[in-house]
């Protein structure tokens, strides 16, 4: 119940529990409210990467005491903790100063690695530390960084102005993150000079970074610093210590986002959105966008978010750069971007890349055929497939029973026909006893003529069996031979009788 007093937001709370209720209704009530309580905790983007969360779903992996181990080997004086500022729940942060200069305030950022970690030891402690000498009029300044085998921490400039999502969400930038950002009383975007500025600036980093050759996948409005009016990168450490975006539960069911540079346009289209409108899209992909300033900027949108785009695929970073929104933006800064970074740790860095990559595209995968499956199961427990099944059910049952009935039905028509031929074979005998004649033969009256055939029998039914034609022709045989039937053809014969009394 933390959650609607620092978010501010409207939550489900289920039914208090009273003292010795454990009437099977309420707990069942209370159990499915819990239920949509954790529903919508989880389904919210802010919430469900909430320490408080992971610790309460997962207590075995988020045990750990992050704040001192971040504190354990200090090189500076620390001012105060900045509590809970970031999303992400092993990552610290701490106000600095220097002992030599204790007006300027730094800000030290201490990171456990992650998942993506590809890099060995010795690659990782080298790239971290190469990034305070990374000199770019969009990158903001790293005073010091360093690595170990388990987590790295990096130190930077502290700035009051706080980043482009506190300039969007009018936030203080020391504030916890979930009361910064998850419910704000106003929601208003930028102006188009500020969205196209903006815009152009982050492009020209991404852009420089995809040269050469150094993974970052983290973009995202909080990773943007401001600097006057000059926009500023974030957190490239993140990508070497192996970190999940912020945006990996939306890209990562798309099939076709499967490289870091698509990553890196797909974040592009969420921060525009949250420039043109104030606030983030409420589903991806986007179905209609609402007015803009500029129907430059909704083409642009359009090119990323929508469900075309993602089925096939991100434009390039020198695509959107060409695109009007854009291509008309001038930039003032004439400083000259300075990173070397060696052949070796080049390559490393490519390898890392596509091992990152290629877990992306094995979890996508994994996700397709969840999905799948889901919409299968979905589908076979319908109202609409219960009825068709018990159409069928009932059809199947239904010709059974006829085809059960047909069946009776000639094995009693075989069992009359056996009965009638018992019966008729005394007539058609030719040793039957038959009374004496008392005239002669002459007398004998010529034979009727014999009767019209039978007629035929109307063609048997589709739904007949096969035997059943048989027996209607045997049938028919018979009384045939039985109205046939001429006395008169029968032999004369002569009767001996023994039944008068003999008197010897």
């Amino acid at each position: 119940f933390f959650f609607p007093e620092i978010s501010t937001l409207s939550l489900p709370l289920p039914p208090k529990k009273l003292i010795g209720n454990m009437e099977r209704e309420f707990i069942a009530e209370r159990q499915k409210g819990l239920q949509a309580y954790l529903d919508v905790i989880t389904t919210h983007h802010i919430l469900s990467n909430c320490e408080l969360v992971k610790k309460f779903l997962d207590p075995n992996n988020y045990s750990v005491n992050y704040t001192e181990i971040a504190l354990q080997h200090p090189k500076w004086e620390v001012v105060e903790p900045l509590k809970d500022i970031g999303w992400r729940i092993r990552k610290k942060y701490f106000l600095m100063k220097i002992k030599n200069q204790p007006k300027e305030r730094l800000v030290l950022s201490w990171a456990d690695l992650g998942p993506d970690k590809y890099l060995s030891d010795r690659d990782l402690q080298y790239a971290v530390k190469l990034l305070s000498s990374c000199s770019h009029p969009y990158i903001y300044k790293i005073t010091f960084a360093t690595a170990n085998e388990s987590s790295a921490l990096v130190i930077r400039p502290f700035s009051e102005k706080g980043t482009l999502k506190d300039l969007i969400y009018k936030a203080k930038p020391k504030d916890p993150f979930l009361k910064k950002y998850c419910n704000p009383k106003k929601i208003q975007g930028l102006e188009l000079q500020q969205i196209k500025t903006y815009g152009r600036q982050i492009l020209e980093v991404l852009k420089f970074l995809h040269e050469k050759g150094f993974p970052y996948g983290h973009l995202h409005s909080a990773n943007v610093m401001l600097d006057g009016d000059t926009c500023k990168l974030l957190d490239l450490e993140n990508s070497l210590l192996g970190l999940p975006s912020f945006y990996r539960s939306y890209f990562s069911q798309f099939r076709k986002i499967n490289t870091l540079e698509g990553v890196d346009v797909h974040c592009f289209g969420h921060l525009l959105y949250e420039m043109t409108y104030g606030r983030p899209p409420d589903t991806i992909p986007v179905e209609s966008f609402p007015p803009a300033p500029s129907v430059f900027v909704v083409s642009v949108l359009e090119s990323i978010l929508t469900c075309e785009a993602l089925k096939n695929g991100m434009p390039t970073v020198s695509r959107l750069l060409q695109m009007p929104l854009f291509s008309d933006v001038l930039l003032t800064n004439s400083e000259k971007p300075q990173f070397k970074i060696p052949t070796k740790l080049k390559e490393a860095l490519k390898i890392s890349k596509e091992c990152i990559e290629k877990r992306l595209t094995e979890e996508q995968k994994l996700i397709h055929q969840h999905r799948r499956l889901t919409r299968a199961q979905s589908h076979h427990g319908s109202e609409e497939e219960k009825k068709k099944r018990k159409i069928l059910a009932r059809k199947k049952s239904k010709r059974s029973a006829n085809e059960n009935g047909e069946e009776h039905s000639a094995k009693y028509s075989n069992s009359n026909n056996s009965a009638g031929s018992g019966a008729s074979s005394p007539l058609t005998s030719p040793s039957s006893p038959t009374p004496p004649s008392t005239a002669g033969a002459s007398s004998i009256p010529p034979a009727p003529p014999p009767p019209p055939p039978p007629p035929a029998a109307p063609p048997p039914s589709t739904e007949v069996p096969t035997a059943r034609p048989e027996v209607s022709a045997s049938r028919g045989a018979l009384l045939s031979s039985i109205q046939n039937f001429q006395k008169g053809t029968l032999k004369k014969t002569q009767t001996c009788d023994y039944s008068a009394p003999r008197i010897s």
